[in-house]
């Protein structure tokens, strides 16, 4: 099920690498090993929902020059969580800002991650006259019990 949402501005801090877009999976892999070995680091700045659970984990992208903008050759990921707007990143850690948009949302697994990101592109998207105005994001919920389940975040529209 694709969903259309609006998220306000967010703040994730984690794990910064910049490589080859070709290579993704090389360099991103280790950056999630990194901030999940060293989580404890930023626990006591991740942002929390009623509950007292993660409000999210994120693999936020970017280009090299964290314009937000969708990668070419190159681009820039971090993989951590999302934090309140005043946490500070500590030594070894990198903040994000990332700015409101309209996404467009759709649940995937690891295994159909790249069929969903290609049919998102070549048919949903351009079909129901939409574009991608900036970097895909992937959120990953503490909520679901299925490590494997993640969601694609397609900015459609800045707001």
């Amino acid at each position: 099920m694709i969903e259309i949402i609006e998220k306000q501005q967010f703040s994730v801090i984690g794990k910064l690498g910049e490589g080859l877009a070709a290579e993704a999976a090389m360099w991103i892999s280790p950056l999630w090993q990194e901030a999940n070995h060293n989580f404890n680091e930023i626990s006591n700045l991740a942002k929390l929902d009623e509950q007292g659970n993660l409000v999210g984990i994120w693999g936020a992208m970017s280009d090299v020059d964290e314009k937000f903008e969708r990668w070419k050759e190159e681009g820039k990921y971090l993989a951590g969580c999302e934090v309140n707007d005043d946490a500070m990143a500590p030594t070894g850690w990198t903040k994000w800002v990332i700015p409101a948009y309209k996404y467009c949302v759709v649940k995937c697994t690891q295994a159909s991650y790249q069929d969903t990101f290609h049919h998102m592109i070549t048919d949903y998207l351009p079909q129901h006259h939409y574009k991608i105005v900036g970097a895909v994001h992937e959120f990953f919920n503490p909520k679901d019990n299925n490590n494997s389940d993640l969601y694609l975040y397609f900015p459609i529209e800045k707001i």
